[in-house]
This record gives structure tokens, C-alpha cells and sequence, in this order.
């Protein structure tokens, strides 16, 4: 007995197994033994003043019995005591739930191995210094232990538990971690997580012992159940703000695009003038006799001093008179310039343009070519009379009043004679162009 070197219970039924009298007939011997395996016996209890006596004891398994947080500290004596050359402990598939550090205080030589796998861990930083191979699968821990605690690890087994993602950051803590097995079906696969697992840990100085399909994606919901290895997250997901910041440009960029098509097709010109128009088209039509004023006339506030000395005393002041609306005198004060010119082209039999290169700058003009060319389109008749008091290229007049266009260059303008002898031709044609068709049996 004094050379026994192993002491081994597998699959023995022993509720009391403290008391077994085995045991306290062995206790001299037991001082000498340097492995003990007691597996699947049922065992919930050893205490101290048994468990001390295994003075050279390096290997102890104890795997698969009831053993509980109290029961093991009591099994290690609370680290005061006995067990001193313990170099392997083996603990897995008990009922643990925490590890008191102070049970491993002492045991200066526990160096080799530490299985504590299939139990109910959720924590597990404890300071081992010299420990080689440490086996705690099968619980619930959330993150991998703190490799700062274990310099000498080389070997860690960290299966089936509730880890949700690890980094070359947390890995680096590790100093002499040479392989790792991590495969459990919790993981979430961020873009950080996948592409570590893809690319950056071939290059890393730990190797994932376990195959990579053992690493199962639990979100997101997309990517559940795939192996990691099998994941692809796309720009969106990986990089969001810069995708988000080149959705804005996107956007942005298609935003300019159609302003700039809009501009150049004078699409809100359209959509603004149709408005307009469909508005002016609830309003009641005025007959050929109900209009108040022979014409408007529309000119540049740059050329108001022909149209006050010259056009208005030959058509207003000489028989036979003709009533001239215009928007300094006319319009009515303080109401929308808009409806004022809607309202005064609805009224007027003719619409005088006095064109120069005054005219086509002016904005309030370009409002007064926008609504009359849309209603020669409504009206279909000869309602525009156009006068050039300078020389004026076609082309000044914008493209898109089309009708207009037409119009200019199907027609003889009435230009201001620059010889004064035509000056009164010039009022008698301009008079026979606005003067409204005489009412024909008393009718209009």
C-alpha cells in the first residue's frame, strides 16, 4: 500500500460517500496517492478533514457528480489546507455555479489543467497563473475569461456558452494562447465580429481549434442559424454612416440633376403658368362688350417715359379715343401683381407689348409674356400687338414662349420710325391693330 500511486470510483453508487469507510480505514495511505478519480458516484460532499490528507495529490477528477459551490470549497478546504502538489482539477458536469478564489489561493503548482466544463458558470476570474489548459464549455459565461489572469495559458475551451463575440482585442490579452475553441450558436455577427472571423484571425496568433461552422450566427435576424464562415453583411450594414452619407449625395446629387432639368426645360414655368391659367379659367369670361379697356400694354418701367409722352396721349387724348390699362394707373393698390395682371389681360381686347431690350430683363414683363401666351393658346386669336422700339434679336425673346415665337416671325412689327415723317403712319396702323370691330345690328 505504500507504493499506490491511483485511486479510482467510476460509476459507483455512494449517496454518503463521506462516510464510506474505506476511506477513513485508508487515511494513512491515502497521503501517498498522487491520482484520484471519482466519476459518476454521485458524490455532493467531501469534506476537509478527508480531502486534506491528499498531501502529494496532482490529478483529481471529480466529473460528473453533485458537487456545489459550498461543497467544492469545502473539498479544497477553503485554500487553507491539504492538496498542495494539485496540478489537474477536474470539475466538469457538476452543479457549480461559482468559483470562491480563494479555494486556488495556495495551489501554487496547479499549472497543468482545470476542467470546470458543463456546469452553471457565469463568471469565471480567477487568477491562475501558471495554468496550461483551461476547460470551461458548456456554461453560461457571456464573454472569455480575463486573459490577464492566465500569462502561462496556452489551450482554452470556451464551446456552447453564452459568448456573443470576441476581437483581436480581447484575444491579445492572452500571452502564450496558442489555440481556442469557441463554437456556440449565440453569436452575434456584427461587421466586426465576421470580418475578424474571415479574414483577420488567419493572421492572428491564436488558432480556432474547432471548425468554423461551430460559430452560428444568433442575430441578426437575416443571418440566424447561417456559420459565420457563410456570412455576408453588405456596405449598408458594415459601414452605415458612410453609407448613409453617400445616400444624402446620392439624393442630393439627383435633387441638382432634376432642378437643373426642370430649369433647363422650364418645368416649374409650366406647372406655375398652368395654374394660372386653370384658375383663371374658373372665373367667368367677359364678352367682347363687357371689356373695359381697348389694351394693356406691357412695358419695362425703363421705357415708361415713350409710353407716358408719346403712346399714351396719341391713343387716350386724339379722336378717336381708346382707353389704355396700365399697371402704374390701373392696377389696383395693395392686391397680388399676379391677379392684377391676369385680371387686366382678362379685360382688355388687346395686349400691347412695347419690346426693347428693357422689356426682355424686366421680370414683371416676363409674368405678363408668361399669361398671355398661355391664353393665345386658350383663345386661339390675334390678341397680341407687338411694337419694337429698338432692334431686338428673336432669339432675346425666351424659348419657351413657343407661341410667341411664332407669331414674331410670321408677323410685321410696328417699329418706331426713326424718320419723324413716319411717326404719323406709325400711330394710324398701331390704332387700326387695337381698335375693336364695330357692333354689327346693335350686337356685340
Amino acid at each position: 500500500m505504500e507504493h499506490l500511486e491511483e485511486v479510482a470510483l467510476i460509476n459507483i453508487d455512494i449517496p454518503q460517500f463521506y462516510r464510506f469507510p474505506a476511506l477513513l480505514f485508508l487515511e494513512p495511505l491515502l497521503s501517498v496517492v498522487r491520482k484520484v478519480s471519482v466519476v459518476n458516484c454521485k458524490l455532493y460532499a467531501i469534506p476537509c478533514v478527508s480531502s486534506r490528507h491528499f498531501s502529494h495529490l496532482e490529478y483529481m477528477d471529480m466529473s460528473e457528480n453533485y458537487l456545489t459551490d459550498l461543497a467544492l470549497s469545502k473539498l479544497m478546504c477553503d485554500g487553507k489546507g491539504g492538496l498542495w502538489n494539485l496540478q489537474t482539477l477536474n470539475v466538469s458536469r457538476n452543479h457549480l455555479q461559482s468559483i470562491n478564489s480563494k479555494i486556488f489561493t495556495n495551489l501554487k503548482k496547479l499549472l497543468g489543467i482545470l476542467d470546470l466544463s458543463n456546469n452553471y458558470l457565469t463568471v469565471f476570474n480567477i487568477e491562475l497563473p501558471f495554468l496550461k489548459e483551461l476547460y470551461i464549455s458548456g456554461n453560461k459565461l457571456r464573454s472569455l475569461p480575463n486573459g490577464g489572469l492566465y500569462p502561462g495559458l496556452a489551450f482554452l475551451s470556451v464551446k456552447n456558452n453564452d459568448l456573443q463575440g470576441f476581437s483581436s482585442n480581447i484575444l491579445n490579452n492572452y500571452d502564450n494562447l496558442s489555440s481556442l475553441e469557441a463554437g456556440a450558436s449565440t453569436y452575434v455577427c456584427s461587421c466586426h465580429f465576421v470580418a475578424f472571423m474571415t479574414s483577420d484571425v488567419i493572421n492572428h496568433q491564436v488558432r480556432i481549434g474547432d471548425e468554423f461552422k461551430s460559430y452560428i450566427c444568433e442575430s441578426p435576424d437575416a443571418e440566424r442559424g447561417q456559420s459565420v464562415a457563410d456570412v455576408t453583411l453588405s456596405v449598408f450594414e458594415c459601414h452605415t454612416a458612410l453609407a448613409f452619407s453617400l445616400l444624402c449625395l446620392l439624393i442630393l446629387a439627383v435633387i441638382l440633376l432634376i432642378a437643373g432639368l426642370c430649369h433647363k426645360f422650364s418645368v416649374l414655368w409650366y406647372l406655375k403658368m398652368t395654374c394660372t391659367w386653370l384658375r383663371a379659367k374658373r372665373k367667368p369670361k367677359l364678352k367682347k362688350g363687357e371689356l373695359e379697356y381697348d389694351a394693356f400694354v406691357s412695358y419695362s418701367e425703363m421705357d415708361s417715359g415713350w409710353v407716358e409722352a408719346h403712346l399714351v396721349p396719341e391713343l387716350e387724348q386724339a379722336e378717336p379715343r381708346l382707353q389704355l390699362c396700365l399697371h402704374k394707373r390701373d392696377f389696383i393698390p395693395g392686391g397680388w401683381i399676379l391677379d392684377n395682371i391676369m385680371d387686366a389681360i382678362e379685360r382688355s381686347h388687346r395686349t400691347l407689348f412695347v419690346l426693347s431690350q428693357h422689356f426682355v430683363k424686366s421680370e414683371w414683363c416676363k409674368y405678363e409674356l408668361d399669361y398671355t401666351h398661355f391664353r393665345l393658346f386658350d383663345h386661339n386669336d390675334d390678341a397680341v400687338v407687338l411694337i419694337l422700339l429698338e432692334p431686338i434679336d428673336k432669339n432675346a425673346i425666351p424659348k419657351k414662349f413657343c407661341k410667341l415665337r411664332r407669331v414674331m416671325n410670321s408677323r410685321t412689327y410696328l417699329e418706331w420710325p426713326d424718320d419723324d415723317n413716319q411717326i404719323p403712319r406709325f400711330w394710324q396702323s398701331l390704332r387700326t391693330a387695337i381698335r375693336r370691330p364695330e357692333p354689327v345690328n346693335g350686337n356685340n
